[in-house]
Formats: structure tokens, sequence, C-alpha cells
């Protein structure tokens, strides 16, 4: 039964109004129902009433005709009738209150029952934009708000990450030394949503598809490779002239001798106080103290590069290759000579310099060669035809068969080819100016090899020698 119009068209009304006005009207109808059964109980006694007494009044008539005879006139009532109709009238009566108060006004049969079964009213229900949603009414006023849900879904594993100390590391550095990787799961499990928001899993079962990869990291422990900043592999520089040993032990065998600031490969660190390191393809073992790097040293490098120019420097040495100075180094090796007193040689540092790097040779043996044949400079050769060599001259007339230049750079570079195309180089090696070697005196690319063919003098290449070490000393 419908209470108005628009019972199913207001807005704002969910599952449990609907419910609450259902049951309202069952109770309305129980109520009517009650109110017939007795209507018609009161009517069923009123009948039987009725039969009574006419049953009674039969039977007086009987005994009024056997005794005497009662008459009635035209405007006489029958007791039979009267009590007929006043029943009528009063069951009637309570119908009409019932009615009343069970259907209002507004809730007449006409509202009611009548609309349903017009055309007019279901269409007006199906117009209406403000329909019921349904599932929205359940979901608000269902006792169940939570659902559960069985998923299989594939999850990723994380990985574990280890760490290790690593004394040949330095300090506090961490190394990964292998990358870590995720696994992958296939995971089936329950899922609890309440309102539509996730509240809790249960897992069912896991089964590996890809195991993780595990992440190994390792800690640096080493306080010596810390202080110098250095990792194995790296070179490092003697502070002082050290030996090395076949063991890490200072009773162990001598290997080499190392000199100062000469650099090593860092090959091993056994423990803070002994390293083993390479020199020159040579291994062995050397104090940690004993060693410095760039960081700890930084003009260590320089140091290293000169004396690793040094340590070339020996009688034998070939002299058909540059001398690894730069022309810095040749300023500092020329100027201020005690023997230059005429500065000659201070003057033409940088001829010496280019050329050794046009016509490769050594610039340093050429400049001591100069430096003995002519007295730095002060014989009457070199004064007089700027021939600092005594270039072309013979034993038995050296000044008149010498070569005369227009300047000691001319001298200087023409004594160059000459000792680069005869005495230095073996016969075929290109030279300069795409000319090779003739190689008429030459007898090895050493002091002793031209001393052989170029002085009658024996120990000329050692006087010759004697001024390198001068001027390489000067570094």
């Amino acid at each position: 039964m419908l209470k108005d119009k628009n019972f199913l068209n207001e807005d704002n009304r969910n599952l449990s109004e609907v419910f609450r006005e259902l049951q309202e009207a069952q109770k309305q109808n129980i109520e009517l129902y009650n109110v017939t059964n007795q209507y018609k109980n009161t009517m069923h006694n009123n009948y039987e009433e009725i039969n009574e007494n006419k049953l009674n009044t039969s039977t007086k008539k009987t005994s009024s005709k056997k005794s005497s005879k009662q008459s009635y006139g035209p405007n006489d009532i029958y007791p039979s009738a009267d009590l007929k109709l006043s029943h009528i009238i009063t069951g009637c009566s309570i119908l009409v209150i019932a009615m009343a108060i069970l259907f209002p006004k507004n809730t007449s049969f006409k509202e009611s029952y009548a609309k349903v079964e017009e055309p007019e009213s279901i269409t007006e229900y199906e117009l209406n934009r403000h329909r019921l949603n349904m599932q929205n009414i359940i979901s608000e006023n269902s006792d169940m708000d939570k659902v559960k849900e069985q998923v299989v879904e594939e999850r990723e594993v994380a990985f574990e990450t280890t760490y290790t100390n690593n004394s040949t590391r330095p300090k506090g550095e961490e190394i990964v030394v292998q990358e870590g990787a995720l696994g992958k799961d296939s995971v089936t499990a329950v899922k609890t949503y309440e309102n539509g928001n996730f509240v809790e899993e249960i897992i069912l079962g896991k089964e590996s598809i890809e195991k993780p990869v595990e992440k190994i990291i390792d800690i640096g422990t080493s306080d010596f490779l810390a202080k110098h900043k250095v990792h194995l592999e790296d070179t490092m520089y003697l502070i002082d002239k050290a030996n090395l040993k076949e063991s890490a032990d200072d009773s162990s065998n001598d290997v080499a001798e190392i000199k100062a600031s000469l650099d090593v490969k860092l090959l091993e660190l056994p423990n803070e106080e002994w390293c083993k390191v390479s020199f020159d393809s040579v291994e062995g073992y050397i104090k940690t103290s004993q060693l410095t790097s760039s960081h700890t040293t930084p003009n260590i490098v320089e140091k290293n590069r000169i004396q690793r120019i040094l340590i070339k420097v020996n009688v034998d040495m070939e002299l058909n290759k540059p001398s690894g100075l730069t022309l810095n180094d040749y300023k500092k090796v020329f100027t201020s000579l005690p023997g230059d007193t005429k500065k000659i040689f201070q003057d033409n540092y940088t001829v010496f310099y280019n050329i050794e790097k046009k016509y490769n040779i050594n610039g340093i043996f050429l400049a001591s060669m100069a430096i003995h044949e002519s007295s730095w400079g002060t014989s009457q050769i070199a004064t007089e035809k700027k021939n600092l060599f005594g270039y072309g001259s013979y034993d038995s007339t050296p000044y008149e068969s010498s070569f005369e230049f227009d300047s000691y750079a001319e001298g200087i570079e023409t004594v160059a080819k000459s000792l680069v195309k005869y005495y230095l180089n073996p016969s075929g090696t290109k030279i300069y100016d795409g000319e090779t070697a003739a190689a008429w005196y030459y007898n090895g690319p050493t002091l002793i090899g031209v001393n052989t063919r170029y002085a009658s003098d024996s120990d000329w290449h050692k006087k010759v020698y004697s001024y390198m070490e001068l001027l390489y000393n000067r570094l």
C-alpha cells in the first residue's frame, strides 16, 4: 500500500526507510483485518440473537393462541424487524469509523490502490530522474560492510644486502662487489576491504618464480690506504732511499735498492706495516712507513719525474734519444752556470732544446760536448769563429782547419746533424728531412761509441760524461 504518489520518488530515501513504511502499512492492514473480523463476529452474534428472538416470539405466539389471541395494529412495528435494522446500522458505523482511522484524507483508496493501477502513475514513476540506487542502498544498509576476495599475484621479493670488512680498501670506503637483484614470487592471498578501503590480507601460499640475488658491499678498514687516498694497483713514492725485500721481514734478503722519490706500484697489503710493490718489474716487500702518495706529498710527482730522468743517466746511456727535459728544465739547468762566464750556454738553452726535438739527439750530451771542446766557450775557435766544437779542425792545424759560423746556433745545429747522420744511428735509419743515416763512423749510440772515431783522446767520453752529470744534477 502506498502512502502518497511520491512514495518512490523522494530523495535521500534508503532501504531502511522503505522497510519501515512497508511495516507500518502491514500493521495498518492487520488492524483493518482485526476490525473486519470483529465486525463479522458482531454481525454473527446479532444474527444468532435475532434468530433466537424469532424462536421465542414464535413460541409466545403459540402460547398466546392457546390462552388468548393478541392482535397488532397496522402502525405497530414488529420487534424482530426493529432489532435487525439497529444491528445493521451499528455495524456500518463501526466500519465507517475504522475506515476513517485507517485511511486518512491523504491516504484514500482513490489515491492509493486506484493510482497503482492507473497507467499514468506508472509512467510518472518511470520518468522519475531520481531513481533509487539499489546498489548504494544495499551497500549502506547491509550488515556485511566487509568484502573479501582471493587473488593470485606475482610479487617482487626484496634482496638482502651483506656487508663485509675488507682490509685492502681505505677505511670507511664502501664498494659494491655484487649488485643485488629482486626476486619474484607467485602469491595466493585473501584480501579484505571495508567500505572500499583495504584492511588486511591473509597469505594462503607462495611459490618462488625467481630467487633474489644478494647484494654484497665491501667496507674498507685500512688506515694506511685511507691516509694516503690510494688503492691497490695505484702508484706510490718512496720518501727516502730504501731496499726492496724478498718477504715482509726486516731480516729477509734485499731484492733491489730504490732511490728517494721513485715510484712503485702497490700490489698487496698483507697488514698495516708491510706491503708488496713492483719497481720496474721487480717485485718485493717494503714497509708502509717508507711510502707516500701524491695526495699526502703533492710535489712528489715532480720529484719523481726528475728522478726518473736521472736514474737513466749513465756513461752507457743511449744518445740518439731525447733527454726527457722540458724547456723549463733547460732553462733551470743552463741559468747561472758557474763556468759559463760569457753566458753563451745560458743564452742558447732554447737552441739545445729545439735541436733535441728536431733531430732526436740528447741535448744535454750536445751541450756537454760543446763545454768540453770550447772550455765553456772561452777557446779562440769558439770566440772568433763561433765554433763551440772545433768542428772540422785537425790536430796539426786546429784553428786553420776549423769551420767558422755566423752564430753559435748555426754551429750547434751543424754538429748535431753530423752526429745524427754519421755517428749515432745505424745505416739506413730514418733521420731528418727524409734522409737516412750513413753511419760512416757508427760504433754504437753511446759516449764510448762516439769516442771511437770522433776523438783521438781515449778518455774523451769520460770527460764529456762528467759535464753531463753536472748539468743533469742541476735539476
